[in-house]
């Protein structure tokens, strides 16, 4: 049995790998997951993995995992080529207009949501819990607010990478990510 000299095993490898302590996505995790979402869109069916849980992946954390921010930024082009899909199976399933209008529906409740004032826009945790940093999310939802109310320009990828430090009684994480995960749905809806 002859040895694959290091360079062949790197170059076969889809994205880098961690080293030393920091930690980085299990390799099979992330490999299963994206051969069946390479299955899921060869087999072009609509509906057989949707780009709302392609967004929700996640993987255990491993010393020599694979990178993070590559997994991750290879999961942002898998969820935009799935709601592509899903938009042009919308489009001509519901027609242009009530396809805009469900939408429009979306982005409006997530600004409503937005303009509320600084501090309340989400319920808060108990004061000996940990949430979100209240001042780093209302920043946030001010910027996504700009973009649904005027355009202002956040990407996708953006609003997906945001990352915010914890604080004792802060914003209740499951909400805060509820409302990113819309925002991301009615971008992707755009296109």
């Amino acid at each position: 049995m002859t040895e694959t000299p290091i360079h062949d095993t790197v170059a076969a490898t889809p994205f880098p790998t961690t080293s030393g302590r920091t930690k980085g996505y299990e390799k099979r995790a992330v490999d299963v997951f994206l051969a069946r979402a390479r299955e899921a869109f060869e087999a072009d069916e609509v509906g057989a993995l949707r780009s709302t849980e392609v967004r929700a992946a996640a993987f255990p954390l491993v010393k020599g995992g694979y990178r993070i921010d590559a997994v991750d930024a290879a999961l942002g082009r898998v969820e935009d080529a799935f709601a592509a899909r899903e938009r042009e199976y919308a489009l001509s399933r519901l027609g242009a207009r009530a396809w805009v209008a469900e939408t429009r529906d979306t982005a409006q409740v997530v600004l409503d949501r937005l303009r509320r004032p600084r501090g309340s826009r989400f319920d808060r945790v108990g004061f000996l819990r940990y949430g979100y940093r209240v001042d780093e999310v209302d920043v946030v939802a001010d910027r996504v607010a700009r973009y649904l109310a005027a355009g202002d320009p956040v990407t996708p990828e953006q609003v997906r990478s945001v990352a915010f430090r914890m604080q004792r009684g802060g914003y209740r994480e499951t909400q805060v990510d509820a409302v990113l995960d819309a925002v991301v749905e009615v971008m992707l809806a755009v296109g």
